[in-house]
C-alpha cells in the first residue's frame, strides 16, 4: 500500500477530492462544538454533527476531549503522553504506511491541534484541510452520513520532537525578560484585553501580543491567509528579534491554530503553551495585565 505524498502541510478541498478513496490515505474529522448550557459554558464532541449532519466521505472521527487529550490533566485538553497518543492514533487506522488529511467543521484551529499533537510526535505525513468540512461544502463537495469503521493499524513510530511545546516555567521567564522569545496570544482582542473572558483572572500575560487565531484565517472561505496578507497579520509577533515564538490562549487549541499559521509563513521555532491561561491564571501569583 503506497499513500500519497501530501504536497504541503495545508492541503485544499481539491487536492483532497483526487485523492479521495486513495490507498493509504487517512481523512480525520477533529471537529469539537462550543456550546452555552444551563451550567455555563462547555465544549461538546463533534460527533454527533459528525454522524447526523455530515462528514467528508470516508472520514474517521477523532475525539480530541477525551482520546486525544489527557483524563488526568489538570486542566482542559491537556496533551496526552505518548503512550495514549499512539493509542488513540492507531484506533483511527494511523500507522507507518499511511497519509493523514485532518479537518474540522471551525476555522481549522481543531485541525490545526491534532496536526500539532501528530506532528510534535515525529509523525509528518499529515496535513491540514485549508478551510475544513465549511469550504468542503461550500465548494458542493458531497458528504456522508453515519458512522465509518477505522482500518485496523499497524506500527506506528513516534519519536517525539523537541521545541513544539513550552511549559509554565519557560513562559515565566519569557515574561519576566529572562529568556528572549515572542510571547504570543491567541484569544480574540476582548479577551486579551480583559473586557471578556471565561476565568475569574481576565487579561494577558506580560510582554505578550495579540494575533487572534480568526485573524489569520480567511472569514468567508476559512481557509488560512497566505504571503503578504499572512505576514502582516503575523507582524506583531514577527517583528522583534526573537527567533522563538511561544503561543497561548485558554487551553491550547486557538494558539495551535495561529502556531499552525507562523509555520505555514516559514517561522519554524514556533511552540504552544499546552496549559496556557487555563494554567496561568489559576496561579493567583502569576501576573496578567488588562487594558480595561
Amino acid at each position: 500500500m503506497a499513500a500519497p505524498v501530501l504536497p504541503a502541510s495545508l492541503v485544499s478541498t481539491e487536492w483532497l477530492a483526487r485523492h479521495l478513496g486513495d490507498d493509504g490515505l487517512i481523512v480525520v474529522d477533529a471537529s469539537v462544538i462550543g456550546a452555552e448550557t444551563a451550567a455555563g459554558f462547555r465544549w461538546l464532541s463533534g460527533l454527533d454533527d459528525y454522524l447526523i449532519e455530515g462528514h467528508v466521505p470516508g472520514a474517521v472521527f477523532a475525539d480530541l476531549l477525551e482520546e486525544f487529550s489527557d483524563p488526568a490533566g489538570a486542566y482542559s485538553f491537556t496533551r496526552p503522553d505518548a503512550a495514549r497518543l499512539e493509542r488513540a492514533a492507531r484506533d483511527l487506522g494511523i500507522d507507518d504506511d499511511v497519509a493523514v488529511v485532518v479537518y474540522d467543521s471551525s476555522i481549522g484551529h481543531w485541525a490545526a491541534r491534532l496536526w500539532w499533537l501528530l506532528v510534535s510526535a515525529g509523525f509528518d505525513r499529515v496535513a491540514v484541510l485549508d478551510g475544513g468540512l465549511s469550504r468542503w461544502r461550500s465548494d458542493g463537495r458531497a458528504v456522508e452520513t453515519g458512522f465509518e469503521p477505522p482500518r485496523s493499524a499497524a506500527t506506528l513510530t513516534l519519536v517525539p520532537r523537541e521545541g513544539f511545546w513550552a511549559d509554565r516555567h519557560e513562559v515565566l521567564a519569557i515574561a519576566s525578560g529572562e529568556t528572549d522569545a515572542a510571547l504570543v496570544c491567541a484569544l480574540p482582542p476582548s479577551d486579551f484585553r480583559g473586557e471578556t473572558g471565561r476565568r475569574p483572572r481576565r487579561g494577558h500575560i506580560p510582554g505578550s501580543v495579540n494575533v487572534p487565531v480568526s485573524s489569520v484565517v480567511d472569514r468567508e472561505s476559512r481557509t488560512f491567509l497566505r504571503g503578504e496578507e499572512l505576514e502582516a497579520r503575523l507582524r506583531p509577533a514577527t517583528d522583534g528579534s526573537a527567533a522563538r515564538v511561544v503561543v497561548y490562549c485558554g487551553a491550547g487549541i486557538a494558539a495551535a491554530g495561529t502556531g499552525f499559521a507562523l509555520r505555514q509563513a516559514g517561522h519554524s521555532d514556533v511552540a504552544v503553551y499546552d496549559g496556557s491561561l487555563d494554567e496561568w491564571a489559576a496561579d493567583p501569583t502569576a501576573p496578567l495585565v488588562t487594558l480595561v
